[in-house]
């Protein structure tokens, strides 16, 4: 999966928005203002930061070994970097899946309301 196929995948969610909030180099996706991705745009090969639940990213860094990786400059307990090029659309779509519902999950019950009223 390409970066910018990534992106139009993010973008499709609800309630998501890009930006570029740390430098122009590093595009972030939020859902109702909470981060859940992150692509480094100047690295290569291709990368991308997902939230991950603590115990399904210790089992996918094994399973994908060299391919999925602690989350670079992230909270390595809570976040995966993986190198898109290595691994299969499939599986990217699935985990940016997990991160954005894990986000969604941590949110108030206010701000989920309000994401469902969304369109």
């Amino acid at each position: 999966m390409n970066v910018e196929a990534l992106r139009e995948y993010c973008l499709q969610k609800k309630g998501v928005t890009e930006e570029f909030p740390f430098d122009e180099e590093t595009l972030v996706f939020k859902v109702m203002g909470k981060m859940f991705a992150l692509i480094p745009l100047e690295r290569v090969p291709s990368q991308c930061n997902l939230k991950c639940d603590p115990d399904r990213a210790l089992e996918l860094r094994e399973e994908y070994d060299g391919d999925i990786i602690p989350g670079y400059h992230m909270s390595k307990k809570h976040w995966n970097t993986m190198y898109l090029e290595r691994l299969s659309p499939e599986l990217i779509m699935e985990l940016v899946d997990h991160s954005y519902d894990l986000v969604v999950a941590k949110m108030p019950k206010a701000l989920r309301e309000e994401l469902k009223l969304l369109p």
